[in-house]
């Protein structure tokens, strides 16, 4: 079966290579995958700044049909519609972040699409404890958002506590932003979404999604525009999604003193930021890294209850064999989320 890998370190070398077809065993899980969202990790492992072991099978966000299961398996069954939670492939089980279900902080730990083969392929082969099953609402396209929502989740509704009637700052309008976004304005919440020139299909598609208002840091000052929403008083909450100096910046700038600043975007490098500003606003700043056991609970409950459209933030599906064309969309900020599919 084809499958997308990254092949050596360094810049580059991703490329389509023929690999075997993995084996269910007594313990595990067959899927034929049906989707998988390219997500920013799998553009830094292109540009080499987020860690990796190649040769190794890119891809992680997915969803697909279970298509054996091992004799020892209760749960599944094939014809299953499932996702999986691809972060625990490899954990010890052990240490006290693991004990808690915050696998993301195991020593030991290495997740699928960088550490083990991921979900860019046709057949993955996982422990039944990863698979989640899916509504029967939920299409497979949706339930490919899963692990990134399960990010956006963890930001917004486990390690904070936002309330009703908070102004929110979303700085950076990718797919995470995006998600966060579809959250937030599910909850009732006034939400500023602020990106490049670059973005403006992504400010389109956030006010598709409910966003108050959209800025164009370029085109327009975002200091203006947040002193006339709050009256001077800056934004409660600022979430930082893209992963830039600029951005995070800006959400400082733009905080109210004793605000809180969500960073969820990976920069990827050293960062010069107006650091005195947590001093000074005596700012509450939350790094959220990921997600937890207790998160992937809660993403199956707002998939059941379908009571937000994450199917709006899904903006193109392309075949394996086009990869060059997908991963270049993301790239060049042309569309929302961007899902692939084996052909």
């Amino acid at each position: 079966m084809k499958a997308l890998m990254k092949m050596e370190p360094g810049y580059g070398h991703v490329r389509l290579e023929r690999i075997e077809e993995p084996v269910c065993t007594d313990d595990t899980v067959k899927i034929e995958v049906s989707y998988t969202g390219i997500c920013g990790t799998d553009l830094h492992i292109l540009h080499n700044t987020f860690m990796n072991y190649p040769p190794v099978v890119l891809g992680h966000e997915f969803s697909g049909i279970v298509s054996e299961t091992g004799r020892n398996i209760k749960r599944l069954k094939a014809g299953d519609r499932v996702t999986v939670l691809p972060s625990t492939a490899v954990t010890c089980g052990e240490c006290s972040y693991c004990r808690q279900g915050h696998y993301m902080f195991c020593p030991a730990r290495r997740g699928m699409g960088y550490g083990v083969n991921g979900s860019f392929t046709k057949y993955v082969v996982v422990r039944e404890d990863m698979v989640y099953k899916i509504p029967d609402h939920v299409s497979l396209e949706v339930a490919a958002l899963s692990e990134p929502l399960a990010c956006a989740v963890n930001a917004l509704e486990e390690l904070t506590q936002l309330q009703a009637g908070d102004l929110v700052l979303v700085s950076g309008p990718g797919p995470i932003g995006l998600l966060c976004l579809a959250l937030l304005a599910g909850r009732g919440l006034k939400v500023i979404v602020a990106g490049t020139t670059a973005d403006r299909e992504r400010l389109r598609l956030a006010r598709k999604l409910g966003a108050a208002r959209v800025v164009d840091v370029i085109q327009e000052d975002i200091g203006s525009v947040i002193a006339e929403e709050t009256r001077g008083g800056g934004v409660d909450v600022a979430v930082e999604c893209a992963g830039a100096a600029a951005s995070i910046n800006t959400c400082l700038r733009s905080l109210k003193k004793m605000g809180k600043l969500i960073q969820v975007g990976i920069v990827g490098k050293e960062a010069a930021i107006d650091y005195d500003l947590i001093l000074f606003k005596q700012v509450q700043l939350f790094g959220s890294v990921g997600h937890s056991l207790s998160t992937w609970d809660r993403v199956m409950h707002i998939f059941e209850q379908d009571r937000i459209r994450f199917r709006d933030c899904i903006t193109h599906k392309l075949p394996l064999s086009r990869w060059h064309e997908a991963f270049e969309l993301c790239e060049n900020k042309l569309g929302g989320k961007v899902l692939l599919y084996y052909d």
